[in-house]
């Protein structure tokens, strides 16, 4: 096998997972997305450029998290590199619950399989998806990241994701704060176990919110009614709870996105009046994106 000639470039939706009940299962693709561009360069260097969100913060070395996905992939095809340039043009903003995290995996193992002549005879869709899952330790957001759309995934003798419909009506409006939230200390606030009454509402709700989302976009209200995380979350994100509690008595169907800060509210199209009052409500100092639903996930341009 052999390098392809030239850099190649990668785009990555953001996700958000979640989704109010469907707690590490249910996730979405959408239209905001990082670009990244790699190639195969002679010599033992490694040259990582950092435009956008991260910029001035994240590493730009060996540990640098596309980096290592792109390591791993190389691994398995069996061909690393003498020197890679890599540059990362972000538009997902970081520990802010819309998976720049899991776009980072799934770009960087996409571009290196890109970048190896045949490479993706060696490392197919599910051992890549199986890989980013492994790397993120779970599917949930990696799985919209990679197939587009709405996913359910999950880990059952290896991880598993399925895409299933989106209504063309549904996009979402993200109202994103000025700091942002580990996910592993938002992790960290939920309980070993919980009622098993708020369980059994979760259940319930997770299984309207699929065929809300599939064609019955008017039910998204009440399938994104949430029983298991959010509130567990509110001391390590007070300001987002309270956009939620508000925006969700006015009929918004409103969420945390993934482990949070962000605020996800549902709406129906970008330019929609809807959209338009939405984006209005957006607190200050935090900035809105209102966004359609990504239906095509990673991309090789």
């Amino acid at each position: 096998m052999t390098f392809v000639e030239g850099p190649v470039t990668v785009t990555v939706p953001a996700t958000s997972a979640n989704l109010g009940p469907g707690y590490d299962s249910l996730g979405l693709a959408l239209d905001l997305r990082d670009e990244l561009t790699g190639e195969v360069v002679p010599g033992g260097t490694l040259a990582v450029i950092v435009e956008g969100a991260g910029e001035g913060t994240v590493p730009l070395d060996e540990s640098h998290l596309v980096v290592r996905s792109m390591r791993a992939a190389f691994e398995i095809i069996g061909k690393q590199p003498a020197g890679l340039r890599l540059h990362c043009r972000n538009r997902i903003p970081h520990a802010r619950g819309l998976g720049s995290s899991s776009a980072a995996i799934i770009g960087g193992l996409v571009l290196a399989r890109a970048l190896v002549a045949g490479g993706e005879l060696i490392l197919d869709d599910d051992t890549l998806f199986q890989k980013a899952a492994e790397i993120e330790g779970h599917p949930d957001n990696v799985a919209p990241a990679f197939h587009g759309g709405f996913t359910i995934a999950g880990d059952d003798d290896g991880f598993f994701a399925v895409r299933t419909a989106v209504d063309p009506r549904v996009s979402v409006v993200v109202f994103v704060p000025a700091t942002g939230v580990e996910t592993k200390a938002a992790r960290g606030l939920l309980p070993e176990t919980v009622p098993h009454s708020d369980a059994a509402a979760d259940a319930g709700r997770t299984a309207l919110l699929v065929a809300a989302l599939s064609d019955a976009p008017e039910h998204l209200h009440r399938a994104t009614r949430d029983f298991l995380h959010q509130e567990y979350r509110r001391p390590a994100m007070p300001e987002s709870l309270a956009l939620v509690d508000e925006l969700r008595a006015d009929g918004v169907a409103a969420i945390v996105s993934g482990a949070g800060p962000t605020v996800l509210a549902f709406s129906s199209g970008v330019e929609s009046a809807e959209t338009s009052k939405l984006t209005a409500r957006c607190p200050e100092g935090w900035t809105c994106h209102a966004l359609s639903v990504d239906m095509d996930g990673v991309r090789i341009l």
